[in-house]
């Protein structure tokens, strides 16, 4: 007999509609192999250990009808009972036992509280959407309820924020070491020695950013083998989502504070989320720096931009919390407008620049054609503060990432031994392909690892067979590809049921999250002004995608909720 297929379709605007499931899907895991029991004995065991005050009535909801809450999805790996007992083992409530009447409404006071509360974006399907403000609106990609992570964990990757900026400052001071560790991919790939063709060309001017401000993201997974919290990437340019992030926190506190009587939840243990504030609040810091008060902040876009809404918070906190303005301009138009007045000043359009913040400039796609490398090259020759520079750019890359874990390299950087080791301990295996055991290795089992470019923004990574393919047509090539890539241990984190809303519509399915931490970093020469941890991200996906970015469109957005 077929399954279910994993979508509940939750019929919108009514809330009184049913869920009805569609088509079968031959991914989905039948019912005699997933029973609603097996999870119902294990949670109840993991629930009395971890919360022993819960409710009796939350305890004995009814597991909702087999016809209308279709079973989960398999992961992307490992057997079906070994997924089965990864889910039970992880979760503090049971998707099957969650009525659903109680999910119709859950999903319509999200909805509703989303689109009150500015959780949007642009909708793909709405052709001005990405252009005009308040055009072809839709809800964020969202996770209906947050997700369980350990405190424990939760703790130690807000304690590695500080760190991490101190260590990016360091690095990106070090020229020569990011044009000595860059060189090999410099020579095969066009879009970093265009970066590094501009840091060199700072060098020699003698180009020194008195003024450093970082505004960064460290993203990690918590390995479900060996429970490590384990780092996936470190970013230092264009991180998006301190607007939208905060806003899906606020959401999930919202529903736990009306509903988590009925779930066996606590609202308290959604941690209070200040990205956009503390965004804000280093981008006004680094302005007041500057000390031109008619000055304002430049943030550099792309021409079309979807997520415009989480950059809009960013900007409407500023003006209204520090008195900052701002203007909106893509790398054409700074080529077009802008103008260097011999003390370094940077004008565009008229308006001296006090600080650029970077929400485009990432990835190749951002620089069609010579015009949009010379806005780059003028806005880094200005005396304007850059967030990031070029030289913290390339300090974000995958191959610097990769040299940091190298023995004694973290040493280079940072005095502090105790620093050092939790710097370390929170490093996945990371190898250039210049390790040929490691590559034979990954060859033979490529399902244990990723292979990365020098990319941001998702959809770059290599996985599976892949890796494989990738690296025997690099072998049989005999270039110097690749030195484009570097090899990253694959990590698997614990698989869980979550319910995640796209488009008005909830779909049921075996999930897994990666946390970003928010860090901010200024300095003034000597001086640190902020180095601290600012809130955070949490991003939910089906266990059966590779990729994880919300924009590109592979996850949704989330939050956390301590264990």
């Amino acid at each position: 007999m077929g399954s279910a297929n994993s979508t509940l379709s939750v019929s919108l605007p009514s809330p009184n509609h049913s869920l009805c499931p569609s088509t079968t899907s031959s991914k989905s895991i039948s019912q005699s192999q997933l029973k609603p029991q097996y999870f119902t004995d294990c949670i109840t065991n993991l629930t009395h250990l971890l919360h022993p005050k819960l409710t009796k009535r939350a305890m004995s909801q009814s597991a909702a009808p087999a016809s209308l809450v279709s079973p989960l999805k398999c992961a992307n790996s490992g057997t079906v009972d070994n997924q089965a007992e990864t889910v039970a083992n992880s979760v503090l409530f049971d998707p099957h036992r969650i009525d659903e009447k109680l999910i119709q409404k859950l999903v319509y006071d999200g909805l509703v509280w989303s689109s009150l509360n500015g959780l949007v974006v642009g909708d793909r399907n709405v052709q001005r959407s990405g252009t005009v403000p308040g055009v072809g609106m839709v809800h964020a990609p969202l996770s209906l309820l947050p997700t369980p992570f350990p405190e424990s964990h939760w703790q130690q990757a807000c304690q590695l924020a500080p760190i991490f900026n101190e260590l990016i400052d360091r690095v990106s001071l070090d020229g020569r070491f990011l044009q000595e560790s860059l060189s090999r991919t410099k020579k095969v790939d066009e879009f970093t020695s265009r970066l590094l063709d501009i840091h060199s060309k700072m060098i020699e001017m003698k180009k020194q950013e008195e003024i450093r401000l970082g505004l960064h993201r460290s993203d990690y997974m918590l390995d479900a083998q060996t429970k490590l919290l384990l780092q996936v990437e470190f970013n230092t340019i264009s991180c998006s989502f301190p607007g939208l992030g905060c806003r899906a926190s606020k959401l999930h506190r919202s529903l736990l504070n009306y509903y988590g009587n009925h779930l066996a939840l606590d609202s308290g243990r959604v941690p209070h989320n200040p990205a956009v504030e503390k965004f804000a609040e280093a981008l006004a810091q680094a302005w007041c720096e500057y000390r031109n008060p008619r000055a304002v902040v430049l943030v550099v876009v792309q021409a079309e931009e979807r997520n415009m809404y989480d950059q809009h918070w960013l900007c409407a906190v500023l003006r209204e919390r520090h008195g900052v303005a701002t203007i909106r301009k893509t790398l054409a138009e700074i080529d077009a407008e802008g103008e260097l007045l011999p003390d370094g000043v940077l004008m565009v359009n008229g308006e001296a620049i006090a600080v650029i913040y970077f929400r485009a400039g990432y990835a190749p796609t951002d620089y069609p054609s010579e015009s949009e490398w010379r806005a780059r090259l003028l806005m880094e020759q200005s005396s304007a503060i850059k967030c990031p520079s070029v030289a913290y750019h390339l300090a974000g890359t995958k191959k610097i990432q990769q040299e940091l874990a190298k023995p004694n390299v973290l040493e280079r950087f940072l005095d502090d031994k105790d620093a050092i080791e939790k710097v370390r301990k929170c490093f996945a295996g990371l190898w250039s392909l210049d390790d040929l055991d490691v590559v034979r290795d990954a060859i033979e089992r490529p399902e244990l690892y990723v292979m990365k470019p020098q990319r941001e923004g998702g959809g770059n990574n290599i996985y599976g067979d892949g890796v494989r393919e990738t690296l025997l047509r690099l072998q049989k090539e005999g270039t110097e590809e690749n030195a484009a890539y570097i090899l990253m241990q694959r990590i698997f984190p614990t698989v869980s049921p979550a319910f995640l809303i796209r488009e008005g519509i909830c779909h049921k399915d075996h999930a897994l999250s990666e946390l970003g931490i928010y860090g901010a970093y200024l300095r003034n020469n000597e001086k640190v002004i902020m180095n601290e941890q600012c809130g955070y991200l949490m991003r939910t996906k089906v266990s059966s995608s590779n990729e994880g970015g919300v924009a590109a469109g592979f996850a949704v957005l989330d939050s956390v909720y301590l264990t």
